[in-house]
């Protein structure tokens, strides 16, 4: 019987390997199904494509109509040059198209789309419909698409131009269909598309329609009103110019000054030859030109333009075309960086020499200070001498009294200092009180401790969350009065989606109109006045990477950025019992000798550094 079991258990010598299928060519409908995945991802994806065709064909007028989000229904109608009858078919064949046609034309594309991969792709997973007409044409002429298969050219009418309508995105493909969000999310995406594009090209007239319904209009305009009216007002008002050439080069655009950095990367637009792009060069560049004027957990908001030689770029990365590579990166990284440096230092220096009021910077301009002591003149000195000569003769008795009493205060308050070597559960010891609003100041047995009130509070904070949330106890705090904020649609919908990672979070959001939403709970270790600016980052983040990346790898950006905002800021009112609470919890924290930003929270002057900067006994 053992035998039995053994030979059971040894693994067969010959296994049966069903044979190799024969290799062969896919069908085309497969093919363009395949590059769809990549091409089409979203409404959005699509939308992008037909607006780029649409500028490709010199169109000045481009009006967009969206149904459910562009899942059921996505048209583009411009006034562009059209397709003539015999070429409507081609214009739905993969790797049909008019931008290229050699080598040489694929290393310096000057237009927008060029792959003649898109209207394919979206044959393949929609029902679609081409109608165009050419200006010397006497009507238009209709071509329809169901499952990859081509109608005959039918005639239409159709003014000058061309209209490309998707119906019932990945119909054909149900499990494709699937990932797509909601209706909501969806179209968030595709206005977030189509502002890019009306950014591109000030010079071009707009409109988006979403079920029936107005949501942009804007007619040709120049770059400061185009931006003005996407962004708003507000970022005019805090940006400056950047312009900067050098040979081919041409970098220009605006960018907002730190006093309109953000929290999110939600107003960042940099476009290379007219596209939009996301490269990591240019987005160094940027981030170098503002390190030294921007803290870094905020976000500088800009829409630049580089103008260069096709040559010198390559936007066939990716099937998206939103990455390029440069083949002078760096090069490109120093014109830019230099380009925004020289136009913000300019600014800052203008700013500089106004004169404004900046009540910290005056109380350190009467600071004695190494480079600038404090010295009187001789009639000075004499005049402060007979001042205080005569107040001494005056209230002599008094003044001896008052320093001895401060002397036997002094004492008292040496005395009821513990030892940190007898109390070591204290070595911060115990607050004195505060300075410019921003430091607590503290005595132990050693001297003066002086703390960076809101660094050292937000590592307190950080650490809780971390902790509660591993734990998965994060304490929750229902709020009695609802914070209501506006919204945009892509907010809104990650609330409707993401609902099991904010309740992670220890958030309870809800949508309460289509551009308003309200937090009703918060965790209760956050500060409520800061419900809204905490509300807006978490949204951020599941949006921008998802509630499994937000949840995961970026969990710790996420919790210390939570953290920045609850933290007690400048200038807030502290009592002494609130002080030492912050000390107390400092000294029973992980890691509280650094804020979550690497910077010290706090540092420690000796009585003997004390004694030698008064050069007491000397």
């Amino acid at each position: 019987m053992r035998h039995d079991v053994a030979r059971r258990n040894v693994a067969p010598l010959f296994r049966y390997n069903p044979p190799m299928p024969s290799i062969q060519l896919l069908p085309d409908l497969l093919i363009n199904q395949i590059a769809a995945g990549e091409v089409i991802e979203r409404p959005a994806s699509a939308l992008k494509e037909l607006l780029e065709n649409s500028l490709d064909a010199g169109a000045t007028e481009i009006a967009v109509q969206l149904e459910g989000g562009g899942i059921k229904r996505l048209v583009v109608r411009d006034n562009g040059c059209g397709i003539a009858k015999e070429q409507l078919p081609l214009a739905l064949m993969r790797h049909a198209t008019s931008k290229i046609a050699f080598l040489d034309d694929l290393q310096r594309v000057a237009s927008m789309g060029f792959r003649g991969e898109a209207l394919a792709s979206m044959a393949a997973v929609a029902q679609v419909t081409l109608s165009s007409r050419t200006a010397d044409a006497a009507h238009a002429w209709q071509v329809e698409a169901i499952n990859g298969a081509l109608s005959e050219a039918a005639p239409s009418a159709h003014a000058p131009g061309t209209s490309f309508e998707m119906r019932e995105l990945y119909f054909n493909t149900p499990a494709r269909r699937k990932f797509l969000k909601s209706e909501s999310t969806e179209y968030a995406w595709c206005e977030e598309t189509f502002k890019r594009i009306a950014l591109s090209r000030p010079d071009v007239a707009f409109s988006l329609q979403n079920n029936g319904k107005s949501k942009w209009q804007l007619a040709s305009q120049d770059l400061p009103q185009r931006i003005n009216a996407i962004l708003g007002s507000e970022f005019g008002q805090y940006a400056v110019t950047v312009e900067r050439e050098i040979g081919p080069l041409h970098l220009y655009g605006i960018a907002a000054l730190p006093a309109y950095s953000r929290s999110t990367r939600d107003e960042q637009y940099f476009f290379v030859n007219g596209r939009f792009v996301r490269d990591k060069v240019l987005m160094h560049a940027v981030r170098q030109a503002y390190q030294d004027i921007l803290h870094h957990q905020r976000h500088p908001a800009f829409v630049l333009f580089l103008d260069m030689p096709p040559e010198q770029v390559d936007v066939n990365v990716h099937p998206a075309k939103s990455e390029v590579r440069f083949r002078e990166s760096q090069g490109i990284h120093q014109f830019v960086f230099h380009g925004l440096q020289d136009a913000l230092s300019k600014t800052m220096k203008e700013s500089a020499e106004a004169p404004t009021v900046a009540p910290r910077e005056e109380v350190a301009t009467f600071a004695p200070t190494q480079q600038q002591p404090m010295r009187f003149g001789a009639a000075e000195q004499q005049a402060t001498y007979r001042v205080w000569e005569s107040q001494s003769q005056a209230l002599g008795p008094r003044i001896e009294d008052r320093v001895s009493n401060s002397r036997e205060s002094h004492s008292a308050t040496q005395s009821s200092i513990p030892n940190p070597q007898s109390s070591p559960e204290h070595p911060l010891g115990y607050a004195l009180g505060q300075l410019a609003g921003i430091y607590i100041l503290a005595q132990n047995q050693q001297g003066l401790i002086v703390v960076d009130m809101h660094a050292a509070h937000e590592r307190i904070v950080y650490e809780r969350l971390k902790n509660a949330f591993d734990a998965q106890q994060m304490p929750t705090q229902p709020l009695l009065i609802p914070v209501t904020f506006g919204a945009d649609p892509l907010a809104i919908a990650t609330v409707e989606e993401e609902q099991d990672a904010l309740n992670k979070l220890g958030f309870d959001i809800a949508p309460i109109s289509t551009h308003t939403l309200a937090v009703r709970a918060m965790p209760a270790m956050l500060k409520q006045s800061h419900a809204e600016a905490a509300a807006r980052e978490v949204l951020h983040e599941l949006h921008e990477f998802g509630a499994s990346r937000a949840l995961t790898e970026r969990r710790n950006e996420l919790l210390a950025t939570l953290a920045c905002h609850s933290a007690v800021r400048a200038n807030q009112k502290l009592s002494l019992p609130e002080m030492n609470a912050i000390l107390r919890e400092m000294e029973q924290t992980e890691r509280a000798d650094q804020c979550n930003h690497g910077r010290p929270t706090w540092f420690q002057v000796t009585l003997a550094e004390l004694d030698a900067m008064f050069m007491r006994g000397k």
